[in-house]
């Protein structure tokens, strides 16, 4: 696989590149991250490379990511060029419960601020940032619907919701004749697979691109920590963030330490770094359409760039399926081995699939 090898969004128009580049990292008041000079560099590592897609949010560097790379966009002069995601959700005024979820008063307050901020007319793709729990689904419908038909937005997408939610948007707008979401961000990673039990099955039945986050693991998988009695050593985003209550960031655990050997041991067998490795195993899954990746320096992105071509053998691909499979749990126990062979009377039978 190849920068250059494109593909549709979900069952839409859209066309991105394998690996879309996050912009998290762009600006540093978070206590890291990249300076504007560092991030123009990865950004046209990134473009040369020959990718398209460009995700960033509201929220990323108190909004300093967005004010970023709209400039940058604007001196390059690609617009037209590039597929420019941003999200909306968290709250930007605490002590105001309308200044964040997912109702339309929160979404078109977010979208004006971030079409300021990104300095253009319309977003490619707007997302969801994460399941609010409160605003009904057909609001969320129908609020996204009248954005991209008044052009402010081209498509939408959904981040960080339960798969039912996704299943129910799709179905509303597919009889309701409203626009449907065409794709999924969530987080993916061999230490977190959990979307394996209903998301990619979601996806694939209804049409809808993923868009992993967060493959690396925070950069765990890349092999920069080292396990110690207490905790680990290393530099890097998950060792500031040690105390943090987001359990994104909570990835020293035993059974991760077990998952990032086994990356080690296929890497060093293979002449990769484990990053390389983590990535490859992410972006080569069926249903996996766009990978999110970031970088703090040049050598990272062309480190995380060169995961793309790196087909790893069935074998290896094996031990780290293995290793990392999640646990049976109800009622996904049922959905396969003895249980599937008691349904089927020990015959094999599949459903059919188009293609």
């Amino acid at each position: 696989m190849h920068m250059t090898d494109y593909v549709t969004l979900g069952r839409s128009g859209l066309r991105v590149s394998p690996f879309c580049l996050g912009t998290m990292t762009f600006g540093t008041e978070w206590g890291w991250g990249n300076d504007a000079a560092t991030a123009g560099a990865i950004l046209d590592r990134y473009l040369e490379a020959g990718g398209n897609f460009l995700d960033t949010a509201d929220g990323y560097t108190m909004g300093r990511s967005e004010k970023l790379l709209g400039t940058m966009i604007a001196e390059r002069k690609a617009r037209d060029r590039v597929v420019l995601a941003t999200k909306f959700t968290f709250n930007a005024e605490p002590g105001n419960p309308n200044a964040g979820g997912n109702g339309r008063k929160n979404v078109y307050r977010a979208l004006e601020g971030s079409l300021r901020r990104l300095a253009t007319d319309y977003i490619d793709l707007y997302w969801l940032h994460a399941w609010d729990t409160v605003t009904p689904v057909e609001e969320v419908v129908a609020t996204l619907t009248d954005l991209v038909r008044a052009g402010k937005i081209r498509h939408y997408g959904f981040s960080d919701v339960p798969a039912w939610y996704a299943a129910r948007a799709q179905t509303l707008a597919t009889c309701e004749g409203k626009e449907p979401p065409i794709a999924l961000q969530l987080e993916y990673s061999l230490v977190e697979r959990t979307i394996e039990r209903e998301h990619v099955g979601a996806a694939a039945e209804l049409g809808m691109g993923i868009c992993p986050w967060s493959p690396l693991a925070g950069g765990f998988l890349a092999g920069k920590y080292r396990r110690e009695r207490e905790g680990a050593t290393g530099e890097g985003r998950l060792a500031m963030m040690k105390d943090s209550t987001n359990p994104a960031f909570q990835k020293f655990t035993d059974r991760n330490w077990r998952i990032l050997d086994v990356v080690r041991e296929v890497a060093e067998s293979v002449g990769r770094s484990p990053a390389e490795v983590a990535l490859s195993w992410v972006a080569h899954k069926p249903g996996i359409t766009s990978t999110i990746i970031g970088a703090t320096s040049l050598q990272q992105l062309d480190s995380n760039l060169a995961a793309l071509e790196l087909e790893l053998p069935p074998e290896l691909r094996a031990r780290l399926d293995e290793v990392s499979a999640l646990d049976l749990a109800h009622p996904y126990m049922f959905f396969s081995g003895p249980i599937q062979a008691m349904v089927h009377g020990g015959t094999n039978v599949r459903a059919w699939r188009p293609g």
